[in-house]
């Protein structure tokens, strides 16, 4: 359905013919996000014709898909008012700045966190659906380049205002936040406020690892940093205090993003990197904030842009010389060569694992190791190397580091555990061993069954396209058997 406008969207049709697109290519692409995100829509080019020339406004997700398909084309983000469709059921821009003021900071942040819970309760994915396919990467240049020149705030420091005859309550909210957050803005935060929110994200991390992003405990995240954290933020903290909250929130905004990352949930992830990086700053935490560069890294890389990928693992890596751990280094320097193996630059690729190996062995107990970096051990490393060579076509190389990876598998990586095996069979593919191929996907659909993630999913779906010519082998047939539940989308 559609609703009139006021004359003709002249700047629909300028930014169309600015993007190069017509009236059927938008149709097009707008039809096949629509899709991606399970709608069912059948716009033509005189569907777009009556947008342009008659202001017709499509109601639902239509107007987002429509910036989000020209955003594709122009590789930026499209905000509506751009596109004259500001007033359709707006989504607003929440998550995408990286303000340069603390308070406008801890604004930016609170507004995503309320989004998040509004989109979950309208239903149907919400907000993030309208929302569907409008990740850029582009958007990721002005938070790396101001947490590079700036990577902390000179104060935190805050007072909340005081109705009248209000008293300090003194040390810390004590849970207050959980239920009544509108009462937290006028208490002082304390040790152990922060103290809760630190357990909520060890508390995550390790449902995510075992369970996936999709799993209901680990989208318990997005609420607590609505219900818990966001109260917080805007409550009175010291300067010690309120830079301890920062990191903590900063923490759980990074895990948030990652478990939307996990689900597919890109456009939903990039906002949470951008506000998790903007945290990070405000808590003076330089290595967490590389570890939100890694974070958009990894992402970056996955969706198809590794040049940029490698800047933002760089990133991470040059603030963070002489700061951070040796372990945290060797993390930091493997990402980079996810990205360098990605884009096909296997001398880069290699030197960086290189050098990242070598920190992982000057890495000792004691070093002061973040609780957030707890999942990285030499297993971890050899997993990711294994995935450098497998985007490298080095199957002996990937076989190497595969075994190496499977050699202790875990309860408590269950995730990471499945996508080994999948490459280890993506590997003994192309080593020409369809038995071991074979016998590797079963067990990775057997550990993908039992997870909720769209990453895992996806990566078995890549196997069984590999398998594609030898369909008729039984072996292959049994494989995409076990799989087909998992494939199936929800209706």
């Amino acid at each position: 359905m559609s609703r009139e406008q006021r004359g003709p969207n002249e700047k629909l049709g300028t930014v169309l013919a600015l993007a190069g697109i017509s009236n059927a290519g938008l149709a097009r692409r707008v039809n096949d996000l629509g899709a991606q995100r399970g709608l069912t829509l059948r716009y033509d080019k005189t569907s777009v014709a009556r947008w342009v020339s008659k202001g017709m406004v499509p109601q639902g997700a239509a107007p987002h898909l429509i910036a989000a398909a020209i955003g594709q084309k122009l590789g930026r983000p499209v905000p509506l008012h751009e596109i004259g469709l500001a007033d359709a059921d707006p989504a607003p821009e929440v998550g995408l700045a990286f303000p340069r003021d603390v308070g406008e900071a801890v604004r930016s942040a609170t507004d995503l966190y309320r989004l998040d819970l509004a989109g979950r309760r309208a239903g149907g994915g919400g907000i993030w659906q309208s929302l569907a396919g409008s990740f850029a990467v582009s958007a990721y240049a002005t938070p790396a380049s101001r947490w590079l020149i700036t990577p902390a705030d000179p104060s935190v420091e805050r007072e909340a205002p005081r109705p009248p005859g209000a008293g300090n309550t003194g040390g810390g909210a004590t849970g207050g936040a959980a239920t009544a957050p509108a009462a937290t803005e006028y208490v002082r935060v304390g040790h152990s406020d922060v103290a809760k929110l630190r357990e909520a994200a060890e508390d995550a991390r390790r449902w995510d690892s075992k369970y996936g992003g999709g799993d209901w405990r680990s989208s318990m995240v997005p609420e607590c940093l609505r219900v818990d954290a966001a109260p917080l933020l805007l409550a009175s903290y010291s300067d010690e205090v309120g830079r301890a909250l920062f990191g903590a929130t900063a923490e759980l905004t990074r895990l948030a993003g990652w478990m939307a990352f996990d689900t597919g949930q890109q456009e939903a992830a990039q906002r949470y990197y951008i506000q998790a990086l903007r945290l990070a700053r405000a808590a003076a935490d330089v290595p967490l904030g590389g570890y939100v560069l890694a974070s958009m890294s990894l992402q970056a890389t996955y969706r198809g842009f590794a040049d940029e990928g490698v800047d933002l693992a760089q990133a991470a890596l040059e603030r963070n010389r002489g700061l951070a751990t040796a372990r945290t280094m060797s993390f930091f320097r493997l990402v980079e060569a996810r990205a360098h193996a990605k884009a096909g630059d296997g001398v880069a690729a290699a030197a960086a694992l290189k050098s990242a190996e070598g920190w992982l062995e000057r890495s000792r107990e004691g070093d002061g190791d973040p609780t957030w970096l707890g999942f990285y051990s030499y297993d971890r490393f050899c997993a990711d190397a294994a995935e450098c060579y497998s985007d490298l076509k080095a199957p002996r190389e990937v076989r190497r580091f595969t075994e190496q990876a499977l050699s202790r598998p875990t309860e408590e990586f269950v995730r990471s555990h499945g996508l080994r095996l999948v490459v280890s069979a993506v590997a003994e593919l192309e080593s020409g061993n369809l038995d071991a191929a074979c016998a590797a996907g079963t067990r990775a659909v057997e550990v993908a069954g039992r997870i909720s993630s769209a990453r895992t999913t996806e990566y078995v779906r890549d196997l069984l396209h590999r398998l594609e010519p030898y369909g008729d082998e039984p072996r292959v047939m049994e494989l995409r058997e076990r799989a087909r539940p998992l494939l199936v989308t929800p209706a």
